[in-house]
């Protein structure tokens, strides 16, 4: 499903094409469970040396690697907030992993990036409202920077994928 320069997936985010993808990181960025574990082993042991290099990364960053053996160039990681009721500011955060890692993408000439649903899964963000924090904070974005081309929503499960559809 396609809405401008938003598109909608079911399926793997490692398997895009795309320039980047975003990686729903833990601090460490030395890899984990979920879509973090399965894009550190699409992309390689290369991608955990690099990210050992990096120090780490707190709730709303963003850092770039590059993708080793990925489709996509790079991984944008970032780290999405733990969800605890929404009282603890974390709208914000979740916002703020949206446009730090487009922000990320436009000051490297990124043009196609994938997003998956950063903290619904291990981290228990309620599916509905991130989906829509997800994209508020990109269609705000994108109305001040052309030079991003597409932005693509992978859901993984049909949960996710569903929620971004009634959105759209």
């Amino acid at each position: 499903m396609t809405t401008g320069k938003i598109e909608i997936l079911r399926g793997d985010i490692t398997k895009l094409e795309v320039d980047a993808i975003v990686n729903a990181a833990n601090t460490t960025l030395l890899g984990g469970g979920g879509v973090d574990g399965a894009i550190h082993r699409a992309a390689g042991p290369e991608l955990l040396a690099e990210c050992r290099t990096l120090g780490g990364c707190r709730p709303g960053e963003a850092k770039m690697t590059r993708g080793y053996r990925l489709p996509a160039r790079f991984v944008i990681h970032t780290v999405g907030p733990i969800w605890q009721g929404g009282k603890q500011s974390e709208a914000q955060i979740l916002a703020d992993c949206y446009r730090n890692s487009l922000q990320i993408a436009l000051e490297n000439r990124v043009g196609t990036i994938a997003f998956p649903a950063i903290s619904c899964g291990a981290y228990g963000y309620p599916v509905d409202q991130a989906t829509q924090i997800a994209l508020e904070t990109t269609r705000d974005f994108l109305a001040t920077h052309d030079e991003i081309q597409k932005v693509i929503f992978v859901g993984w499960g049909e949960d996710v994928y569903n929620a971004y559809r009634r959105l759209l």
